[in-house]
């Protein structure tokens, strides 16, 4: 891959990494040419789900440290909800379009497309939706 390209991850993506080290989520956090970021509410979100699934923290801290880093969202969630609203059939995934689009992400990787209004996002954003298996199809298409 001749270009670093800059991944937002959402949730579900970190959580399929840590539940499993085999599958597309696993390799895609493994790989160094890939800038991988999540956003601060996104963190609060991982916590709240792998604390239910029996994860300990330290082990989403160290995949954090070692390989993802974090896109600082400024304002409260209602907020970003009201200016992201336009890009998402759940209202609740508004905080990841805005964060994939505060980090300048390249692709943005998640397991729910259906959540997104993908056309949208890729034109007003520029940003590209894809599933984490999709994303290691394009990327074996470029060699």
């Amino acid at each position: 891959m001749s270009r670093k390209y800059k991944v937002f991850l959402d949730s579900d993506v970190v959580i399929s990494a840590l539940i499993s080290n085999k599958g597309a989520s696993s390799w895609i956090v493994s790989q160094s040419d890939l800038r991988l970021v999540i956003s601060n509410y996104s963190v609060k979100e991982i916590e709240e789900v792998i604390a239910k699934l029996g994860i300990g923290k330290n082990k989403l801290n160290k995949l954090i440290n070692q390989r993802i880093g974090i896109v600082k969202l400024t304002g409260n969630l209602s907020t970003i909800k009201k200016d992201f609203q336009k890009y998402v059939s759940d209202i609740d995934d508004a905080h990841v379009v805005a964060g994939a689009a505060a980090g300048k992400a390249d692709f943005l990787l998640s397991y729910n497309l259906k959540d997104y209004l993908m056309d949208a996002i890729k034109t007003k954003l520029g940003v590209l939706i894809m599933t984490p298996g999709r994303f290691l199809q394009y990327l074996r298409s470029l060699n």
